[in-house]
């Protein structure tokens, strides 16, 4: 991955007109991030120790959600909002080669993961958790200006559409 990340941080991008990232004020919202997100990945590896088909269909999904991301972070150069505050997260640092990456944009992965969490979790309350977690990560990636807005909102439309066809070839019955 720092192959790709060097590769996208060096080119030039568009900067996106972003009415709502213009309005909010930027703030340092990392630790609130990563404690909804870490926290919400603990829940579904714990979950997932009793139900292994959990584990399956989010490892089947993200590796499907990651190639996406790929392609449409190639294929949209986007420069960072203004304003952006730096995201720095200890623990997934490793896979970025500990670089501050800013043009990872178009989808959000942290979005993506948080949606992905909410699908794959089977217990109601779970699920209200999740997308509860859910929304407060898409609101702070926004407060924080490491996002457009577009970013945000798009990566619920691509996750769940890649968590249909992942499904539905795990054979959902199975599941």
């Amino acid at each position: 991955m720092p192959v790709f990340f060097n590769y996208i941080e060096k080119r030039d991008g568009t900067v996106l007109n972003d009415w709502l990232l213009d309005y909010l004020p930027a703030y340092n919202v990392s630790y609130f991030i990563f404690a909804i997100i870490w926290g919400m990945g603990a829940l579904i590896l714990y979950r997932a120790l009793y139900n292994p088909h959990i584990y399956i269909q989010y490892s089947w999904t993200l590796i499907f959600v990651n190639l996406a991301r790929l392609i449409t972070i190639t294929v949209f150069a986007l420069n960072p909002p203004k304003g952006i505050v730096h995201l720095i997260d200890p623990i997934t640092g490793i896979f970025y080669g500990n670089k501050v990456i800013t043009k990872d944009l178009f989808f959000s992965g942290h979005t993506s993961t948080m949606v992905l969490i909410f699908l794959c979790l089977r217990k109601r309350t779970d699920k209200i958790i999740a997308f509860a977690g859910l929304i407060a990560v898409m609101v702070l990636l926004l407060i924080q200006h490491i996002h457009y807005t577009i970013d945000v909102l798009a990566a619920p439309i691509f996750v769940y559409a890649i968590f249909l066809v992942t499904t539905h070839f795990l054979k959902p019955d199975e599941v």
